[in-house]
């Protein structure tokens, strides 16, 4: 007597991977502790700048303006953005098998992508705000009220989450069969897709639509802000003005290069002979050097922001003296 044939879904179910094994950046164990110690600093060091921002926000009554408030807000995004992936990363380098489980990289992946998500819209609310308070100063309060600043506010951290839901649910539907190996520090969708057992073209599509559209129509967006805030800079009449216009926005636009400019060579830079390699470099780069750089810039351009981390500094100085 035959048994009867196993259908496709059975096969499926039973061939499915339950975790992936991230080989990050493979090298003797010497090395893995280096990195280990290395990213551990660096994480660290991302937290206290990030987390100082925040605090001196909160902290300074002058800094309860729409502009730092949104900076606060996008510090503390940061926090959560680097968050994501920088804690299992320091784990794998520990670890010797390397390994996660298939819900905690597709928990990864989508809260890593939906933050990346909201750090874009974050940069446009501030570009927006900067252009309201230098090409329309008269109108500035009547326009960015209280209500709004809070409406942006909500709209960045939700929109990622609800943008990114689509191509994240049809990654996760895909079938995979094995093998389970990704060759990066992060679960990145790109390597995930490739690991399907099914070429889902329409899923691929999908999901590199969203990308073109979050990042063509952010930058775009974010561009011509600031197109119009220099123009509106070169015609002050006064020096001093001008002076502080372009301190302002030359943090906001080193912030933005660092952000753009790695996701934009990791999509449209030219494939070179080590991809995979400067794929990890670069992804590398925005998601644990840029959060890191952040509080740096913004900290040491704006002298109200210098001024609030000294009077921290000096409270938390007098506290421990008592």
């Amino acid at each position: 007597m035959t048994s009867a044939p196993m259908n496709v879904s059975d096969q499926e179910h039973k061939l499915s991977v339950s975790h992936f094994i991230l080989m990050g950046f493979p090298s003797s164990p010497q090395m893995q502790l280096l990195y280990f110690g290395l990213f551990f600093v660096t994480y660290a060091l991302t937290l206290t700048g990030n987390a100082a921002i925040a605090c001196a926000m909160r902290a300074d009554r002058r800094l309860h303006t729409p502009m730092y408030i949104l900076l606060g807000n996008f510090s503390l995004l940061g926090i959560c953005y680097v968050t994501s992936t920088v804690p299992n990363m320091l784990a794998n380098f520990l670890s010797t098998s390397k390994s996660i489980t298939f819900v905690s990289c597709f928990a990864q992946f989508y809260f890593f992508f939906s933050f990346g998500y909201d750090e874009g819209f974050f940069l446009c609310f501030m570009a927006f705000d900067r252009h309201l308070a230098i090409c329309r100063p008269l109108h500035y309060s009547r326009i960015m009220t209280q209500q709004l600043c809070t409406g942006l506010i909500v709209f960045g951290w939700s929109c990622g989450f609800i943008l990114f839901l689509t191509p994240f649910i049809l990654i996760s539907r895909l079938p995979y069969c094995g093998p389970n190996i990704i060759n990066h520090f992060v679960c990145d969708p790109v390597p995930l897709m490739m690991l399907s057992c099914a070429e889902d073209t329409t899923t691929q599509s999908i999901y590199s639509a969203f990308n073109a559209f979050f990042m063509i129509g952010t930058l775009l967006f974010i561009l011509c802000s600031y197109a119009l805030v220099i123009l509106a800079v070169v015609r002050m009449p006064t020096v001093s003005g001008k002076h502080k216009a372009f301190s302002t926005c030359a943090s906001h636009l080193a912030v933005i290069t660092l952000f753009y400019g790695s996701i934009l060579m990791m999509y449209v830079g030219p494939e070179s002979g080590h991809t995979v390699k400067m794929q990890k470099i670069i992804a590398l780069f925005y998601s644990v050097i840029t959060p890191l750089c952040n509080p740096l810039i913004y900290s040491l351009r704006n002298k109200e922001m210098k001024d609030a981390l000294r009077k921290i500094f000096r409270t938390e100085q007098g506290v421990h003296k008592i």
